[in-house]
């Protein structure tokens, strides 16, 4: 047993008076008994005595919290005074922010009104075409020997075959370019450059041979074109090679969708379809009160109609291209096709109509600041034009479609976020605002309706000559169109035999569309992974003033 002794301090008899032995009672006073003090020694484990006193005063747990300490218990009310606590350093951790993501399924129809007059517009043109080719063939059935009845025959005889030939032969011609350009993808940009000026000037030629004064009109009108073609290709010809390069890079992804031509093949059709009903329209029309302004109300309702195909296609493509950039998904094609033709069509319908004017006043102002020269004319002409085309540039441009079709965003709201974007990368707009690939699918479109009219016109001359001039006009009309619907994609796979049509002008959509997507997603995300050296080595040259930009109406000085 332990001799330890941990009952308490030992208790002597207490002491009366300040004097006097310890154990002596004070005089007058018994004598006090003695007491016994016994010791009790207990065997307890080490510890014991600690715990037993913590059971009858039990100390205050001790709390970790990051707000203030609890408050002390005094010892005069029975607590026992804690320990002091010793300041120790407690790291806060911090999540890092949260990056939002724009929505990429937004369900809002954008651009509402626009949209409502487009449908109201097609349901009257529906109607005018129906009504016009019913009268035709009314009078033509009911009246054949009608002055109107012989008329519309005679229109039927001479306008019809040389249309619909221009028509299959510009499907051809879309044919024959896709397989040069996926056989030759650097070498047709030249091509296409050049060819516009050559064929333009060849069929302007023709056309004067006619000797016709209508037929001369458009030769010397095509001749002028082509002047103006031959002009813009030696100017671009410094632009010519990184395009090359932008058009290659840019159509690679392609080759990820096989459904991606599938919305392309359903415009074409449509377009057909549309334009061989529409011409015979034209015919009704020709024999109707005020023949001019119902042609011309035509004419203008095709094209509005034809840029919206051309649109659909545009942000089908955008959006599985966009989304394979920014968020390296696999988009559904179909999915891209409904939502372009149900809550983006309104942004499809106010772009068909803003982005045409304003390519058609950058390739003016461009032409005039090529001419203006000394003359003060043509100077103020340019300066002008260019004021106009930056006022209407910040509320509507062609690279707001990837926006339209990945965020769901309207057209004014994404041409303004794609600028934006494009301002923030230094040397950015410079660099798109010099981008000839709208250029070239221009061209593509243009070559193909001047061999259309070169068909069209010399069987019309051969057949019904007083024709000659209204047919002419109208296939390079239609051919324009349809090649610009039947656009080659640019692809550089050659496993696969089989032909991609997209759409040129309802059609050189889908490289366009690649083009715009590879610099518009570039400039929201540069360091991805999914884009090589091409467009970051051409900024910083650039920048060095080793490959300096050739000088646009828009950014007239570049930094050396």
């Amino acid at each position: 047993m332990g001799a330890a002794d941990n009952s308490g301090p030992r208790q002597d008899a207490p002491e009366r008076g300040r004097g006097g032995g310890g154990g002596r009672a004070p005089e007058g006073e018994p004598e006090a008994k003695e007491r016994e003090v016994k010791v009790v020694v207990v065997d307890e484990p080490p510890g014991a005595p600690v715990a037993r006193l913590q059971a009858q005063r039990p100390l205050a747990p001790l709390q970790v919290t990051t707000q203030a300490p609890p408050p002390l218990i005094p010892v005069a009310s029975g607590g026992v005074e804690p320990p002091p606590q010793v300041a120790t350093f407690q790291p806060v951790l911090q999540t890092p922010p949260q990056v939002a993501f724009a929505s990429l399924n937004s369900r809002v129809y954008t651009n509402g009104i626009t949209l409502c007059v487009f449908l109201v517009h097609l349901a009257a043109a529906t109607f005018a075409v129906g009504f016009f080719v019913f009268r035709a063939v009314k009078d033509i059935m009911q009246h054949p020997r009608s002055r109107n009845a012989r008329r519309e025959r005679s229109l039927l005889r001479g306008w019809l075959p040389p249309v619909e030939g221009a028509v299959v032969l510009s499907i051809v011609l879309a044919f024959a370019w896709q397989k040069a350009v996926r056989a030759w993808p650097r070498a047709m940009v030249r091509v296409i450059l050049w060819s516009g000026f050559g064929v333009t000037l060849a069929v302007g030629a023709l056309l004067m041979c006619f000797s016709m004064p209508a037929t001369v009109g458009l030769g010397v009108a095509m001749v002028m074109f082509s002047i103006g073609t031959g002009l813009y290709a030696c100017w671009a010809t410094r632009r010519v090679a990184f395009t090359e390069q932008v058009f290659e890079r840019a159509v690679q992804p392609v080759d990820k969708f096989r459904g991606l031509n599938g919305p392309a093949y359903l415009m074409v059709a449509a377009g057909f379809v549309w334009i061989s009903v529409w011409c015979v329209a034209v015919i009704g029309a020709a024999n109707y009160r005020f023949p001019g302004l119902t042609i011309l109300g035509l004419v203008l309702s095709l094209m509005w109609t034809a840029e919206v195909m051309r649109n659909v296609a545009n942000l089908t493509a955008s959006r599985v291209i966009a989304l394979y950039y920014l968020r390296g998904m696999q988009s559904s094609v179909q999915f891209s096709f409904q939502r372009a033709l149900s809550y983006n069509l309104g942004s499809a319908c106010l772009g068909s109509l803003f982005v045409p004017t304003i390519e058609a006043l950058r390739i003016l102002a461009r032409g005039l600041n090529l001419l203006e020269g000394e003359d003060e004319f043509m100077f103020s002409c340019a300066h002008c034009c260019l004021h106009v085309m930056n006022a209407v540039f910040e509320f509507g441009n062609s690279w707001a479609f990837v926006h339209i079709a990945a965020y769901g965003r309207g057209f004014v709201q994404a041409s303004r976020s794609t600028w934006e974007q494009f301002e923030r990368r230094p040397g950015m707009p410079a660099l798109v605002d010099s981008d000839i690939t709208s250029s070239v699918c221009f061209l593509t479109g243009v070559t193909s309706g001047a061999l259309c009219v070169a068909l069209a016109g010399s069987w019309t001359f051969a057949t019904h000559r007083r024709y000659t001039a209204t047919v002419s006009l109208l296939a390079f009309f239609v051919g324009y169109l349809m090649v610009r619907s039947c656009t080659p994609i640019l692809s550089t796979r050659r496993s696969n035999a089989s032909f991609r049509v997209a759409q040129t002008r309802i059609g050189m959509a889908l490289p366009q569309a690649c083009v715009g997507c590879y610099y518009v997603c570039y400039a929201e995300n540069p360091m991805s992974r999914l884009f090589d050296r091409t467009i970051p080595d051409r900024l910083r040259k650039m920048e060095e003033g080793r490959d300096p930009l050739v000088p646009t109406p828009r950014f007239p000085h570049q930094p050396a």
